[in-house]
């Protein structure tokens, strides 16, 4: 090979190499540098919280209140009675899925209502965390069996495979316990917002004080009056009520150890909550000098407004009997 040609082959060489090698260099991801903060990603606000700021820009302002509740705010939902001498206030719970304004039963009531003498205040309840989806932690899988004897790897390994298997057994306790722990904290949470309630009713005077639940809002109304027994919670009303998933202890168990007035209304072209509601009716009739009230409600297909104008009346016609002369459907 001629002089020059040596010569310029190692050059020729490093051009072709060099660019491929700054290309690989641009190519690979650079890491943040370490004084550049990292960034957090914000919690996503709960689903109650959303609808709740919905009703804020839809409905008037003056109707609107943010009661404190722990470390939260939530909205609540009042209309003073439309009279001089108001015979109290209904404090309405709404069932899981519905806002303070939900077109069944929640917004009929507290609109109504004070056209009968009596205020009405209606919540937003949080979401519920035990309502979310449980992880689930699959045992392990049983070593194959073989009529072959075990080798000395095999024998050593069993060991180690049944402490996997007892671990996937023992797996489900802390699940368990999560869940316990949620229920907690969704039952803290209600019952910090029915406190506020209670507090914001004290303080427009309210001359007597009624709980009303819908759906499972009736069941953490009765929970809360189980518990807490507030001596300024005159009466409770429940309508359609229903207990959450995995909740305890049940509805009967708690109406029965109720001392106070109780209305249970109920749909009839629902079986089941039929017979959830002859269940608490039986239960009450065991206990001597009961309060407790049953009454079936219509349910009346197509006809929606006649439908929430039945339940308007029959709640309105317990709370107020005397102001109700004209017999109800």
């Amino acid at each position: 090979m001629p002089p020059v040609y040596r010569l310029a082959l190692p050059a020729l060489c490093l051009s072709l190499i060099l660019p491929g090698v700054f290309s690989a260099q641009a190519a690979e991801p650079t890491e943040p540098a370490a004084s550049e903060p990292s960034e957090q990603r914000q919690p996503l606000p709960e689903r109650s919280q959303e609808e709740a700021a919905a009703l804020q820009r839809s409905l008037p302002s003056g109707e609107q209140q943010q009661l404190p509740a722990g470390s939260e705010t939530f909205l609540a939902l009042w209309q003073p009675a439309n009279t001089s001498e108001p015979q109290g206030t209904v404090i309405i719970i709404p069932g899981t899925g519905e806002t303070a304004d939900w077109p069944q039963a929640i917004a009929p009531l507290r609109q109504k209502l004070p056209d009968a003498d009596w205020s009405s205040l209606s919540l937003t309840l949080p979401d519920l965390q035990s309502n979310a989806p449980q992880p689930r932690i699959l045992e392990s899988a049983p070593a194959p069996t073989s009529s072959e004897p075990p080798s000395k790897d095999a024998s050593t390994a069993a060991p180690i495979e049944q402490v996997a298997g007892g671990e996937g057994e023992v797996a489900d306790q802390p699940v368990a316990q999560t869940h316990d722990e949620q229920l907690k904290a969704d039952a803290l949470r209600i019952f910090l917002r029915i406190d506020a309630a209670l507090a914001f009713a004290e303080q427009q005077n309210a001359r007597s004080i009624v709980l009303l639940g819908h759906g499972t809002g009736a069941y953490w109304a009765a929970r809360y009056l189980s518990e807490k027994q507030p001596a300024q919670v005159a009466k409770l009303v429940m309508v359609a009520a229903q207990v959450p998933a995995s909740s305890t202890p049940g509805l009967t168990e708690l109406t029965t150890g109720l001392k106070l007035p109780t209305l249970d209304l109920y749909y009839n072209d629902k079986p089941l909550l039929q017979r959830a509601a002859q269940e608490r009716l039986q239960a009450s009739k065991r206990l001597k000098d009961s309060s407790f009230r049953q009454i079936s409600l219509n349910a009346l297909p197509g006809n929606n407004a006649a439908q929430q104008e039945q339940l308007v009346r029959r709640v309105r016609g317990w709370l107020s009997p005397q102001n109700n002369a004209a017999p109800l459907p």
